[in-house]
């Protein structure tokens, strides 16, 4: 049997270090996506939203699908009756995440600015955004509302009434029923009802970490690691490729 000649034992040698150096660059590229947080969301911008206009029976736009079926039957049942009752419309937005540079407030201006261009149709008009991801809420109220619900009550029910349920655990259902329950009594001259009242719990100071900041820590050092692996790997593979060369 002849012995492999010594150029083709070379050869081979010089192979496996490329794929060596292959195999590394795809672990530090998927290291770095890794700690980069890839989301395969895209964001929602104003042009994304369907088309809207006063008088049309949508009541509840869910983008964010935050909401179960039954409570948006229910709070487009409310919201519907009311129109029909006091002539004032209100509807509810959800997204899932803002476009880059845009906060709650401007898209929530230009939502209500899109979907009812003139003074005329934006007087009757109550228009509440929630940002699933960030979990915050604007509110715009027309001209023609504002005597009925003045700009402190409205904010009260976009700041609190709509969030202390979603920092009390996510709880999405809840806050838009609340918020709907809140703004039609309001809207239909009943008592406000006032924000949900919120129990502080009394915390005793202890001695141990809490989990929380155990888990934080043990995040921070996985990420310096993964750092220092993604320094020093590129400059490992270097120097080896180079010895391999010489």
């Amino acid at each position: 049997m002849v012995n492999p000649s010594p150029s083709w034992k070379w050869t081979r040698n010089q192979n496996w270090p490329r794929q060596l150096l292959a195999g590394l660059a795809g672990l530090i590229l998927m290291l770095q996506l890794w700690m980069l947080g890839v989301e395969p969301a895209s964001a929602t911008g104003v042009y994304s939203m369907p088309s809207l206009a006063p008088g049309e029976p949508t009541w509840v736009v869910d983008q964010a699908g935050a909401l179960s079926r039954a409570t948006r039957g229910e709070l487009g049942g409310n919201l519907e009756k009311l129109a029909k009752q006091t002539g004032t419309e209100v509807r509810f937005v959800t997204i899932h995440r803002l476009d880059y540079g845009e906060t709650i407030d401007s898209f929530t201006d230009k939502l209500f600015e899109t979907w009812y261009p003139t003074p005329e149709a934006q007087a009757n008009q109550v228009l509440l955004v929630l940002d699933n991801v960030t979990n915050t809420a604007a509110i715009r109220v027309g001209s023609g509302v504002e005597s009925v619900l003045p700009k402190e009550t409205a904010e009260s029910v976009a700041q609190e009434t709509l969030l202390v349920p979603l920092r009390q655990g996510n709880k999405y259902n809840q806050a838009f029923l609340d918020a709907s329950d809140r703004l039609v009594a309001v809207l239909s001259g009943e008592p406000d009802p006032g924000p949900p009242v919120v129990e502080s719990d009394v915390q005793i100071e202890g001695t141990f970490a809490r989990a929380e900041d155990t888990n934080d820590r043990s995040a921070t050092i996985l990420v310096v690691v993964l750092l220092v692996l993604a320094t020093v790997i590129p400059m490992a593979t270097y120097y080896l490729y180079q010895a391999f060369q010489s």
